[in-house]
């Protein structure tokens, strides 16, 4: 199991403020829509398509105001999970990172891996600056 792991993002809000808008998959809809295919949201699941490769998702561990854990389901090409985790240091200072773990042999490792390890950068940079704006 291969390990991704975010630079610490900065978020001018409380903790709570960014889980409860991270914590339900109805809240991408306005942001993710129009960016892929056949979306589709609950507050638990979401499934889209991109690139013609479906992916689905699944919130399946919360902690309010500390963490989200998303998995891969089953359809999915790699098997994964991720976590947004939260750390309030002080009123409206919350530091945000994103950590990965993707099930990748060798060959995958050695295509995708730097790919990932950016995704994984972009997505928490992007999560900061929306919630910063």
């Amino acid at each position: 199991m291969e390990k991704y792991e975010s630079k610490q993002q900065q978020i001018r809000r409380s903790a709570e403020q960014i889980y409860s808008a991270l914590s339900s998959f109805n809240n991408f809809t306005p942001m993710i829509q129009d960016k892929v295919e056949e979306w589709q949201a609950d507050d638990d699941t979401c499934s889209f398509k991109l690139k013609g490769m479906s992916v689905r998702l699944r919130m399946v561990e919360r902690e309010p105001g500390k963490l989200i854990k998303i998995q891969g389901d089953d359809v999915n090409p790699i098997d994964f999970t991720f976590w947004l985790q939260l750390k309030e240091v002080a009123p409206y200072d919350t530091r945000m990172r994103i950590v990965v773990h993707a099930e990748l042999n060798m060959m995958m490792r050695m295509m995708i891996g730097k790919k990932l390890q950016g995704a994984v950068d972009q997505m928490a940079e992007a999560i900061a600056a929306a919630m910063n704006g």
